[in-house]
């Protein structure tokens, strides 16, 4: 048996395609066509979008004309597709529409330009499929069927979504800029010290769980370099950084806390003397219907018998 993963046909390269102020043509309107400019703005492409005006779905219409984020990222031509000339300097072309005629023609266009094209529902005429995709900040995970079960795929999604923790995006960015923080001060490219940099961040991340990483912050976040890797790449846990600072926070910087605490303490006691006095109370009054009752109902004494 060998070592080696083993292979498996049939798959597709999942990558993450970089499209920031890239042109991408996408032809059509509709429901679908707005599912695809949404993935696209948010990977920060330049968006060619060719569909009449009567053909706009309402999402659509919002991107081209209302939303400031999208506006002007996006070139409206109100028309139909006409040819080739249309995909001039695009280096994706996206077609969503219903015409089958005219999605074949975008396709054998693009294919005669070396653009990498997608058609909308028709597997066989597309480079690449679009998957269902979680989204939390930075984190992107897509599920992809190979365009054979898009619904499962979608399930399977949402399912995966569900699992993940709630500050896993946070997590990833506070391990982003403990990178950034890291090259900074262990700056070069390659050999030694970059595979050097990378055992350490790896340690790190397998060392923190996730929840801990969300709660860095650039004080501990400095203090992790300075006491762990400028003294010989050592991995601090979260308890060494954490556990530390807890009650140095807790009593002599958290002045907040001190007086929650206060508080407490003294609505405590407060309630006991309460409680006490509420005892003491209904023992008086316990006494004092006592007597009332002694004075209102006299013992009567018989005389014995034959006296």
């Amino acid at each position: 048996m060998s070592a080696h993963p083993d292979i498996k046909p049939g798959g597709s390269l999942l990558i993450a395609w970089q499209l920031k102020d890239k042109r991408v043509v996408l032809v059509g309107g509709g429901q679908v066509a707005a599912g695809r400019l949404v993935h696209l703005l948010q990977a920060d492409a330049l968006v060619t979008l060719i569909a009449p005006s009567s053909n706009l779905n309402n999402e659509v219409r919002y991107r081209i004309t209302t939303d400031p984020l999208t506006m002007s990222r996006i070139t409206w031509l109100d028309r139909l597709y006409e040819g080739p000339q249309d995909l001039d300097g695009a280096e994706m072309v996206l077609t969503a529409i219903d015409d089958n005629e005219a999605s074949l023609k975008i396709w054998e266009d693009a294919k005669g330009l070396k653009i990498p094209v997608n058609v909308a529902d028709v597997p066989p005429n597309c480079d690449f499929y679009f998957g269902s995709l979680i989204r939390r900040g930075a984190l992107q995970v897509m599920v992809s069927t190979n365009g054979r079960g898009p619904k499962l795929a979608a399930l399977i999604r949402q399912r995966l979504e569900d699992a993940l923790p709630p500050d896993v995006d946070v997590a990833i960015e506070k391990v982003g800029r403990l990178r950034e923080l890291l090259r900074d001060r262990a700056p070069g490219v390659g050999g030694k010290l970059g595979r050097d940099r990378m055992q350490w961040m790896t340690s790190i991340c397998e060392t923190w769980d996730l929840g801990e990483l969300a709660q860095l912050d650039e004080p501990s976040m400095r203090r992790l370099l300075d006491e762990g890797w400028d003294h010989n790449k050592k991995v601090l846990k979260h308890d060494d950084i954490f556990g530390r600072r807890f009650w140095k926070h807790a009593f002599l910087e958290e002045s907040d806390a001190i007086w929650f605490a206060g508080g407490v303490l003294i609505g405590g006691l407060l309630a006991i003397m309460h409680l006490r006095r509420r005892i003491f109370d209904t023992m008086l009054d316990a006494r004092a219907h006592e007597g009332t009752a002694h004075h209102s109902h006299p013992v009567l004494h018989r005389t014995p018998a034959g006296l």
